[in-house]
């Protein structure tokens, strides 16, 4: 099953790039701005019908300055996915679902050093809709042909 992801949070490139390393403290997983904009790398699944694995979008959540002290102080152990969840919103847009930049989301710590899983608030939105619902191997294909057909040369 493709996945596709996201290195940075969408409110990196708000940062002029000549600022980018006074300002942003980026790691694998974390993001922090300016010491007061928090964002934790996550992963949406979306269950595939008739499939054993979801397709997986590597997302961006920002999250308050509290459970992002929490998510951090949690993250290293091997068991941790009795912490949280947590509540942020989502940081990234995402092909080719209209406006998914803020959208409410749960941010679940996994056990095994999985990255976090993502639940967005279940909305009518049509991502949220086909997290919940979960799409055919034909839609999987339609979205693996718009990512890789719409990527700069």
């Amino acid at each position: 099953m493709p996945s596709f992801g996201a290195d940075v949070p969408l409110s990196y490139f708000r940062v002029p790039a000549e600022e980018r390393k006074k300002r942003v403290r980026l790691g694998t997983d974390e993001c922090v701005i300016d010491g007061e904009m928090f964002f934790v790398r996550g992963c949406i699944e979306i269950p595939v019908h008739g499939e054993d694995e979801p397709l997986s979008r590597g997302v961006w959540v920002s999250l308050s300055e509290q459970s992002f002290a929490t998510w951090k102080a949690c993250y290293e152990p091997r068991h941790r996915s009795h912490i949280g969840p947590f509540s942020g919103w989502l940081n990234a847009w995402i092909k080719p679902y209209p406006d998914t930049v803020s959208l409410k989301t749960m941010v679940q710590l996994r056990d095994d050093g999985l990255r976090p899983y993502i639940e967005l608030e279940p909305t009518d939105h049509p991502l949220a809709m086909e997290q919940r619902n979960g799409i055919s191997v034909e839609r999987v294909a339609e979205i693996y042909s718009i990512m890789m057909h719409e990527r700069p040369a």
